[in-house]
């Protein structure tokens, strides 16, 4: 993994600690790189009634977007977990939205990391040019 990966998957551990997942206990960190290199974080918040819980992932995303940002080269995601754990199927819609094919650096609190694209994840995702 290149420096400006680690430098992402470090933001991703980073934020993760700030997690507020008191039901699931299944923290989760994420740092969006945009094309003018800065770098926007999130982490998951839960709630109670789950459904109005937030990903880690649509976090950064939003948070990039109400600053101006919409041009992403990559992302990447942490947990707590032995596997690798790629985004749920909403991040990965949210992900191909905003962001495009960009590559999705999945990694774990063991320095395990797999690098793939956001088409691998989601192909044939449905974007707009469906609704023309």
């Amino acid at each position: 993994m290149e420096n400006f990966e680690k430098e992402l998957v470090e933001a991703a551990r980073e934020v993760r600690e700030r997690a507020f997942a008191p039901y699931s206990n299944f923290k989760v960190g994420a740092a969006l790189r945009t094309k003018s290199g800065k770098i926007y974080t999130g982490c998951n918040v839960e709630s109670a009634s789950y459904g109005l819980t937030v990903c880690a992932e649509r976090v950064a995303i939003w948070k990039a977007v109400s600053e101006g940002e919409t041009e992403f080269v990559e992302i990447a995601v942490i947990t707590g977990t032995e596997e690798l754990t790629p985004p749920c199927g909403a991040c990965r819609q949210i992900i191909w939205e905003f962001c495009h094919d960009i590559p999705v650096i999945l990694a774990n609190l063991k320095d395990d990391t797999e690098i793939v694209q956001m088409s691998e994840l989601l192909p044939r995702a449905f974007d707009t040019k469906f609704l023309k």
